[in-house]
């Protein structure tokens, strides 16, 4: 099992960073607590945090026997060049068949973006759909190094969500089905609306068959219904990802890969694809919080739910309610108590929920409005969770 960031987070952070998440004046020991988060049995999670433009909460829970999912929130500047943009970014890595390519995300994704940020000397679109792509590359690279002694790797994939806050914008690409919503308030100012601003590419979605139809026409088993759950080539739920070198490249379509990972078929181009689904939102002065989260949570909570709780919540510890909201379904779905799914250890507790992870970035419009602002600087990881004695 992996291990998570529970040391100070410092040893993440290049010279350049002054490692500080307060603004000044603030008081750390009732505002922020400890810096890298809590380790609780199953859980990790961070109650109450700043970012550059407000207040943060992030939750991780675990399912899998190693936990797949992998997160990062990083508020600062967004390339190498200090007098470029600064901003925060979100990243949610929802990994499958194993920890490998999430865990590979999560070293390298961010810095691609810096990378490109810095060469186009702004935050764009396209630096961020440029960065997924050489992320993907760099992957399927490390896969054909790897082919021969650990062919397997070929298997690992991930689902990839990311957010950037920068210039008063909300950058949003996806691949996968993880989701960002976001909770605006309505004109009448009564009710906070949730807006999704992520695209999801499960096969379960009738235009996500229907893109894969498009793009291969020739192959009638391009996405097959397979006890009741539409699957592309019926192996995989999601119709883009980072890895999954074996629907990808068909170099990796072939033994030593074990059999129930190759399919039967010939191919040229890939099944899957790497690009994200991108979108751009203004922000706006009634937009008031942001819920980033992999799909465990979405399988349990509809999007205004998650708003509404958040909303009707203390902002401590509330990306941990989120998740104790999911799995109390999670539990009411299989006929059980909450009390008694606590019990259930990791890999049998897959049988009830995926992994699950929480990221609520609360937007302050004054912070937004001062184009000026240096923010604090801030790096956060969840890489793992440890076991431990407390209740999950």
């Amino acid at each position: 099992m992996g291990t998570m960031v529970t040391n100070s987070w410092r040893k993440y952070v290049t010279p350049c960073w002054r490692p500080s998440v307060l603004r000044q004046g603030e008081n750390c020991s009732n505002k922020v607590g400890d810096l890298s988060g809590r380790v609780d049995r199953l859980w990790w999670y961070k109650d109450i945090g700043l970012h550059m433009y407000g207040e943060l909460s992030m939750a991780v829970i675990q399912a899998n026997n190693v936990l797949e999912d992998q997160c990062q929130v990083e508020s600062g500047p967004m390339s190498y060049m200090e007098a470029g943009p600064r901003g925060t970014f979100v990243g949610i890595y929802d990994g499958h068949a194993g920890p490998e390519a999430s865990r590979f995300i999560n070293n390298n994704l961010l810095e691609n973006i810096k990378r490109y940020t810095f060469e186009d000397r702004e935050m764009s679109a396209d630096v961020i759909k440029n960065a997924y792509l050489a992320t993907e590359e760099q992957f399927l690279s490390m896969v054909k190094k790897q082919w021969e002694i650990k062919p397997q790797i070929a298997s690992v994939g991930s689902c990839c969500l990311v957010g950037v806050v920068c210039d008063g914008m909300i950058y949003t690409a996806n691949a996968g089905d993880s989701r960002v919503v976001l909770a605006t308030i309505e004109k009448s100012g009564k009710q906070v609306k949730a807006v999704q601003l992520s695209d999801e590419h499960n096969a379960s979605v009738e235009s996500v068959r229907e893109e894969l139809r498009s793009l291969h026409p020739e192959d009638p088993n391009i996405v097959v219904l397979k006890h009741k759950v539409w699957r592309v080539k019926g192996l995989i739920q999601i119709s883009r990802s980072i890895g999954d070198a074996y629907l990808k490249r068909a170099e990796f379509n072939k033994p030593p890969l074990i059999a129930k990972f190759r399919i039967p078929d010939p191919f040229e181009k890939p099944i899957l694809l790497a690009e994200p689904s991108i979108h751009v939102h203004k922000l706006q002065h009634e937009d008031q919080f942001l819920i980033y989260a992999s799909d465990g949570l979405w399988e349990h909570l509809s999007n205004q739910e998650a708003v509404d709780i958040v909303h009707h919540s203390p902002r401590n510890g509330v990306a941990k309610r989120l998740v104790k909201a999911a799995l109390q379904v999670a539990a009411k779905k299989r006929e059980m108590r909450y009390s008694d799914l606590k019990k259930i250890d990791r890999g049998v507790r897959r049988h009830f929920h995926d992994d699950i992870t929480v990221i609520v970035l609360f937007l302050d419009s004054h912070l937004i409005s001062r184009s000026s602002f240096q923010g604090p600087i801030l790096l956060m990881k969840g890489a793992g969770v440890a076991p431990g004695d407390a209740d999950a």
